[in-house]
Parts: structure tokens; sequence; C-alpha cells
């Protein structure tokens, strides 16, 4: 394996500022004339982007002087779920940071290696930050939605801080759109106006992966998105997930051997020795995975002998 080169060492930056520009509104006259205009929007809707491949290639991470992952590589097939699997500590949630700059908000942080989204590094010095941060978009394992928000303005978020302009039929398009893919609609269609935070736990999730969805990101990066939920509310979102691989790349840490058997196309094993870094001991496709393993240690783990 070669070392690192320490002159490609990428040093931490403060994350931009968020646009928090204003939105305009389309001028509407009358309310008949709006629902003309949805309901024009939704028959005309605009088919998705072509999906992404992401790779990293050769990624290492320090916090401080202290690397925690040492030269990763791994490719994130286009319109596929991946699966990081591994113990507490050995550095998935490190590295699904650094897939759309994330690990640049620790003071201490330090990156080498690329990532590239269909070929472009999104470190590469002319990629702004906030292109990255709208390209891979990202659910965490708390849901955060806006509490005081409503349901409809927390999907529409994001287009504020993006910057991204749409008019009122666009909107709640988007907003019915971003709402299915969530498996949230039927749920929630009669009340979009109530406040975010008085969903339930498993509904204020996919609200979240909703508001992600909402500025159209070609990958979305899921950080045990279901740690905190109830079997229910986790069947539905691996449900969403299967919907969701449709129209994005997804990469999901999870601790849950039997989730990342059901909903993964590809997994990738990290293991970090004592005192050592976090390395990919392992990946493939998944079944192949949990069935054939060919490293003894991948063998031993998704057997549950340890971790």
């Amino acid at each position: 394996m070669t070392t690192t080169d320490p002159t490609q060492v990428i040093p931490v930056v403060e994350s931009s500022a968020r646009d928090d520009a204003t939105l305009d509104d389309a001028a509407v006259t009358s309310e008949a004339e709006a629902a003309a205009e949805i309901a024009d929007a939704r028959a005309a809707a605009v088919p998705t982007e072509g999906l992404a491949t992401l790779e990293a290639r050769e990624v290492s991470c320090w916090f401080g002087d202290h690397l925690v992952l040492d030269r990763v590589s791994l490719t994130m097939r286009a319109g596929g779920i991946t699966a990081l699997i591994g113990p507490s500590g050995c550095g998935k949630s490190t590295f699904l940071r650094t897939l759309n700059r994330m690990h640049e908000l620790v003071p201490s942080a330090k990156l080498a290696g690329e990532v590239l989204l269909d070929g472009t590094d999104v470190y590469a010095p002319e990629r702004k930050l906030t292109d990255a941060r709208r390209e891979i978009g990202m659910v965490f394992q708390k849901p955060n939605p806006f509490p005081a928000m409503s349901i409809r303005d927390n999907v529409l978020a994001g287009l504020k801080l993006t910057g991204t302009k749409a008019s009122r039929p666009d909107k709640e398009v988007l907003v019915e759109h971003c709402l299915r893919l969530g498996g949230l609609w039927n749920e929630v269609k009669d009340r979009l106006d109530a406040p975010g935070g008085g969903l339930s736990g498993g509904q204020q999730q996919r609200l979240c992966i909703a508001r992600s969805m909402a500025i159209k990101p070609r990958v979305l990066l899921m950080d045990e998105p279901c740690s905190a939920l109830d079997p229910t509310s986790t069947r539905v979102i691996e449900e969403t997930m299967r919907t969701l691989a449709e129209e994005v790349t997804i990469v999901i840490v999870t601790h849950n051997m039997q989730q990342a058997s059901r909903v993964s196309d590809q997994t990738a094993f990290f293991l970090a020795s004592h005192n050592t870094p976090g390395v990919i001991v392992e990946h493939g496709d998944t079944r192949a995975m949990f069935t054939d393993p060919q490293d003894p240690r991948t063998a031993d783990y998704v057997n549950g002998r340890f971790g």
C-alpha cells in the first residue's frame, strides 16, 4: 500500500454561512387559479436527474494527530443502497461524514484522499461547500425537524437555505412528492400546517427524509436512521429506503445486521483493531457478505461472535 502523502492532507475550513435569501412566491390572484396551477404542475411532473455513483479513493481521516481511518476506498453504486457495518469506534460514521464534507465541522479534523461524485472530487478547491451539501444530503440518527415549523414548511426549509426559488404550485407539488417519498403523505396530508414537532419519532424521521429530498440530492447519507425507533417505525423507514433508491444513491450506517441484510445491495465491513485506525476488511454484494464472507473476521461479526 502506498503511504499517504502529507502534502495532500486537506486542512479544516469553517463551513460557509447558509444562504437565507427570501424566496419569491408566484403571484396567485385567486384560490381557483392556484388550484388550477397546482393541477397543471402535478400533471407535468419533471423526471428525476440521473443517479450518481459516489467513490472514495484512499480516504484517510485525522482528529488532531489521531489517525482514525487509513486509506479507505469504496465505490457506492448508482441507484443502490450501500450499508456500512462494523463495531463502534471503527470509523464508519466518520467515513460517512467525509462523503459530504461534514468532517470539516470538527475544528481539528483533517482528510487525505478523494471523494468523487460521478468523477468530480467534492473536495476540489473550485467546488463550493454548499454544492456538496446540496448534492449529497444527510439524515441523522436522531430526528431533527424544526419543531415550531409546520410540516409543509419543514419540507420546504431546504429550498430557502439553498436559495432555490419555486412558485407556490411547484412548492405544493414538491411537498406532496417528498412526503410520499418519505412514506408520510397519507398520514399528514390533512394537517400540513400542524407543527412538525408534534409528530411521533418515526414520523419525524420520515419528515426529515422528505426535507432532505426536497432539494433533489443525488446521494442520501443515513447515519443509523432507525436506532432510536420502534420496530414498526423501523419497518416503514426500511420500506421508504427501497422507494428512495429509485431516485437517489443511498449510503447507510447501521449496527443492525438484519437491517443491513434486508435493505442493502452491497455492504462494507469496517474494523479497527486496538490502537490502529479503521479500515475496510471486506466489501461486496450483501448476500455474499452474509452467506459466504471471504474473511473470517467478517464471518465472526455478521454471525454475532463479536461487536
